[in-house]
C-alpha cells in the first residue's frame, strides 16, 4: 500500500496525517497529490463524495502557500454553508504544523463586517460559498486578484444549484496565470463549460468510472401503491432498529410533513429545509451528528454539505429529477471505506427512472420487498433480546431485589422471559398483525427486460415470487461483531465452501443478521455452523421461522448498523397507535422523543 510519505508531502503535514490517524491514502489521494505538487498545473478531478477529496486538495494547497506573505493565495469554492466550514475545518487542521497559514471561511448567514475584518488581517486561504464571495467582491471587501489556486469542489453540485454565473463572475476576477482544481464527482456539460472556459490543458483524474456511484453502496428498490409511501418508509426503519438514515425528499414541503409525521409517530427525526433560519439548521445538524435525530429529512439542497461518514442508509422517499442527484445522495452512505444502503421507494409508474440511474451509475439495482409485518416483528424480537442481553446490570436494583422477587415468586424461568419480552413485544405485534402487504403486486420483473445471461439475477428473480425456492436463516453475529452486508456474505460463503452465488438477501443488524440460500444447499450450513467457534464463541446458524425475512426479492446485502434508536410509535390510518421497542441512544438513555421538537422546525 503507498502510504503518504511517498506522495511528496512534507514533515509537518506528515506529522498532522499521523495526528488525524490517517495510514494509507484514497485513490483519489494517491492520484491527486502528486500531480499537483509536481508542479503548477491545472487538474479535473472526477471522484465520488466521501472519497477523501478535501485532503486530495488541501495538502498540497498548505505546502504550495508562502506563508511570510498576507496576500490571499489560495481560494476555495464550495456550495454550502455546512461545507464551506467543513473544508475550513479541515484544512486547519492539516496545516497545524505550519506557522501563520490562516484560513478564513466566508458564507452567508454571519456577519459579513466580521467576515471582512478577518480577511484584512490576512488570510493565505479562502474557503467561500459563491454568493457571499460575490457579494464581497461587489463591496471591495476581498481581493482575489493575485490568488495563486482557485479549487472548486463539488463542483456540480455548486451548478445544479444556480451558481453558474456567479462563478463566472468570481472567476473573471482572478488572474489568468493561476492554477484551477475542480473536484466533481460527476461531469455533466456545465461542468465541462467550466473546464473548458477557465482551466488550461487540465489533467484528468477519475477515482471508478466517470459519473458512477460508490462502489461500497449497494442500491434497492422498494415498488409500492402511490399511497402507501409513508407506510413503506415506516416500515423500512422498523426492519432496520439501528437506522441512521438521511430520507430526501423533492420538495421542503414534503420535507416538512413526512418530518413532522415521523416525529408525530414516535420516530427521532427531524426535518431540514430552506426555509429553516441558520440557527435551526445548526441545531438540526447538531442533533443529527450527535445520533439524537436518526431519520433526517432533507430536500437536496439543504442537504448538501452533510459530512457525517457513519450514515447507514440514504433513503430515497422520492427520487429526485436529476440523475446526479441520486448520484450525490448515494453517496451519503458508504463513506470512509465502510459500507452503505441507498434504498428508493417508487411506484410502478417510477420504474423506468430506476433503469435510466442504473445505467448513469454503472450499477444494478436490486428489488426488494417490503418488509411484512412478521418479519418486522421477528426482527424486532431478536433486537429486544439482544438489547436485554446486552444491557450491563445497574448496581442499584439489587436494593429492591426483595421485593421484586415477592411480586414475582411462583413464576419459572420460561414464564418470566416470556412476559418480560411481551411488555414490548406485544404491542408491537399488535400493530403489525393488522397491517396488510404494502408490495405492489403488479410490479414487473425487472429480469424479462433483456438483462440476460445474468444467471443470478434469474435465479433470484424466480424466488422473488415464491418462498419456496430459498431458505432464510438466522446467524447471531451482526455489525458489533465487524461485519456489514459484504463482509458477512463472504464470511458465510468462505466458511461453508459455497459458491459465489449461493448466499443472498444478507440483513446485518447490530448484533445478528439474517441471510437466504438455496434449499439445496441447507445441510451443508447447517452442518458447517454446528459447534462452530470464532476466537472462542459458538457463531450460529438456525432457519428463520420468517422465509422472507425482509423481503428481499433478488441478491442482497442489506441491513446495516448506526447508533441506536429510541422507542418509537406506529400509527395507522385509523389512528390507533401500537409501539415498538429497540436500543436507544447511548447519550440519550431513556429520553424518548414522542413529542415534536418546535426547536428543528
Amino acid at each position: 500500500m503507498t502510504k503518504f510519505e511517498a506522495l511528496g508531502l512534507q514533515k509537518s503535514l506528515l506529522d498532522a496525517v499521523s495526528d488525524m490517524g490517517f495510514e494509507t491514502p484514497s485513490e483519489v489521494q494517491e492520484k491527486a497529490i502528486p500531480i499537483l505538487l509536481s508542479g503548477e498545473v491545472d487538474l479535473v478531478a472526477l471522484a465520488q463524495t466521501g472519497t477523501g477529496k478535501t485532503a486530495a486538495f488541501g495538502f498540497p494547497l498548505i505546502q504550495k502557500i508562502d506563508s511570510n506573505s498576507r496576500t490571499t493565495q489560495g481560494l476555495i469554492l464550495s456550495p454550502t454553508r455546512e461545507l464551506c466550514l467543513q473544508i475550513t475545518n479541515e484544512v486547519q487542521l492539516y496545516a497545524k504544523y505550519e506557522k501563520n497559514i490562516n484560513v478564513v471561511a466566508i458564507y452567508g448567514g454571519a456577519s459579513i463586517t466580521d467576515q471582512a475584518r478577518q480577511i484584512k488581517r490576512g488570510a493565505q486561504i479562502v474557503v467561500a460559498t459563491p454568493g457571499r464571495m460575490k457579494d464581497m467582491i461587489g463591496r471591495g471587501l476581498v481581493d482575489i486578484s493575485k490568488i495563486d489556486y482557485c479549487i472548486l469542489d463539488e463542483a456540480d453540485e455548486m451548478l445544479n444549484m444556480g451558481f453558474y454565473e456567479d462563478i463566472k463572475d468570481i472567476l473573471s476576477n482572478t488572474p489568468k496565470e493561476k492554477s484551477t482544481w475542480l473536484f466533481s464527482a460527476t461531469m455533466p456539460a456545465e461542468v465541462s463549460v467550466i473546464a473548458k472556459k477557465f482551466m488550461h490543458s487540465p489533467q484528468e483524474i477519475t477515482v471508478g468510472t466517470k459519473n458512477s456511484g460508490a462502489t461500497t453502496v449497494q442500491h434497492e428498490y422498494y415498488v409500492v401503491g402511490g399511497r402507501d409511501r409513508y407506510p413503506a418508509l415506516k416500515r423500512l426503519a422498523d426492519a432496520h432498529p439501528d437506522i441512521f438514515s438521511v430520507v430526501f425528499c423533492r420538495t421542503k414541503r414534503d420535507t416538512q410533513k413526512v418530518a413532522e409525521n415521523l416525529i408525530e409517530d414516535g420516530y427521532n427525526a427531524g426535518a431540514l429545509h430552506g426555509d429553516l433560519s441558520q440557527n435551526q439548521r445548526d441545531l438540526v445538524m447538531n442533533a443529527f451528528r450527535k445520533k439524537q435525530i436518526q431519520l433526517l429529512v432533507a430536500t437536496d439542497v439543504a442537504a448538501r454539505g452533510i459530512d457525517v461518514d457513519d450514515i447507514t442508509h440514504v433513503i430515497n422517499y422520492q427520487l429526485p429529477d436529476e440523475i446526479e442527484t441520486y448520484t450525490h445522495r448515494s453517496g451519503r452512505t458508504g463513506r470512509a471505506g465502510k459500507s452503505g444502503i441507498s434504498m428508493v421507494i417508487v411506484t410502478r409508474s417510477e420504474m423506468r427512472k430506476i433503469q435510466a440511474i442504473e445505467k448513469k451509475v454503472q450499477q444494478k439495482f436490486i428489488n426488494k420487498n417490503i418488509p411484512t409485518g412478521p418479519e418486522i416483528c421477528e426482527i424486532q424480537l431478536y433486537h429486544l433480546v439482544n438489547k436485554i442481553k446486552d444491557t450491563k446490570i445497574n448496581k442499584d436494583v439489587e436494593n429492591y431485589l426483595p421485593a421484586i422477587n415477592d411480586v414475582l415468586q411462583g413464576i419459572d424461568r420460561d414464564q418470566l422471559i416470556k412476559k418480560i419480552v411481551s411488555v414490548e413485544f406485544t404491542r408491537f405485534s399488535n400493530y403489525y398483525n393488522k397491517t396488510k402487504d404494502l408490495n405492489s403486486g403488479d410490479s414487473r420483473d425487472r429480469g424479462e427486460r433483456g438483462e440476460k445471461g445474468d444467471r443470478r439475477r434469474d435465479r433470484e428473480d424466480s424466488s422473488a415470487s415464491s418462498s419456496n425456492g430459498s431458505v432464510r436463516y438466522f446467524i447471531n453475529v451482526g455489525e458489533k461483531d465487524g461485519y456489514d452486508w459484504m463482509s458477512l456474505k463472504d464470511f458465510i460463503r468462505d466458511t461453508a465452501a459455497l459458491g459465489r452465488e449461493d448466499i443472498f438477501k444478507v440483513d446485518v443488524k447490530d448484533s445478528f443478521s439474517f441471510f437466504n440460500s438455496e434449499a439445496e444447499v441447507t445441510d451443508q450450513i447447517l452442518t458447517t455452523f454446528t459447534e462452530f467457534k470464532v476466537d472462542g464463541r459458538f457463531v450460529n446458524v438456525e432457519v428463520s421461522n420468517s422465509p422472507g425475512g425482509g423481503g428481499g426479492s433478488r441478491r442482497s446485502g442489506g441491513g446495516g448498523g448506526g447508533k441506536d434508536k429510541g422507542r418509537r410509535r406506529d400509527k395507522d390510518r385509523g389512528g390507533k397507535y401500537s409501539k415498538g421497542f429497540s436500543k436507544s441512544s447511548s447519550k440519550d438513555s431513556g429520553k424518548k422523543r414522542s413529542k415534536r421538537r418546535s426547536d428543528f422546525f
